[in-house]
């Protein structure tokens, strides 16, 4: 069976609190094929089988901030056991090749596979990140608010300030670019494990 597994190292975590129960505590709300799950250390691992779960699980890594994180796009043993920590196959390998190469890799991101689309994912990735990375906590306000289906008038209402003011805020941060973004990274998951390449 074609899936992604996700598998995160928490940075410098020799010298900072353990980040995992948290960030567990957070995936859990977010769909997955097999629940995330801490697999050593400060290390989280998660497969995904539905190309729209990957975004909304990628934007909270990113946006925390404290990960090393490492896709692979590969096939899983089936039948897939119960517990994440125990599962198989060329996916796995990939994901633990990515998350170890991350450490170097630019915004600390990596996706192993075997096909074209892994190269292309990784690129939106990286692009996704440099727009996250310049919001501002207000950039981020504004971006919770709209995300939660207020308008920029509702928004501007909600945090006391004006329309105009909030359509700044968007704009700083790249708030149409970040749902751009959110749309290809489910489209690239979406093409890779329907089968097609690109």
């Amino acid at each position: 069976m074609r899936a992604i597994v996700l598998t995160a190292d928490q940075r410098s975590s020799r010298s900072s609190a353990d980040a995992v129960p948290d960030v567990l505590a957070r995936l859990a709300r977010r769909p997955s094929f097999r629940a995330f799950q801490r697999t050593a250390g400060d290390e989280i691992q998660g497969v995904l089988t539905a190309p729209e779960s990957l975004a909304p699980v990628l934007e909270d890594l990113m946006r925390d901030g404290r990960w090393h994180v490492g896709l692979g796009l590969g096939q899983v043993e089936t039948p897939l056991p119960t517990s994440t920590r125990e599962g198989r196959g060329p996916a796995f390998v990939a994901a633990r090749e990515a998350v170890t190469t991350a450490r170097t890799a630019p915004w600390h991101l990596r996706v192993a596979g075997a096909d074209v689309v892994s190269r292309h994912l990784e690129s939106t990735l990286w692009l996704w990140a440099a727009v996250l990375d310049r919001r501002t906590e207000k950039g981020w306000q504004v971006v919770d608010l709209v995300d939660q289906g207020l308008s920029y008038e509702g928004a501007g209402e909600r945090l006391g300030i004006s329309q105009s003011a909030v359509s700044q805020r968007a704009a700083a941060a790249g708030l149409v670019e970040g749902r751009r973004a959110r749309e290809l990274v489910a489209a690239w998951a979406g093409q890779w494990l329907a089968g097609g390449d690109a």
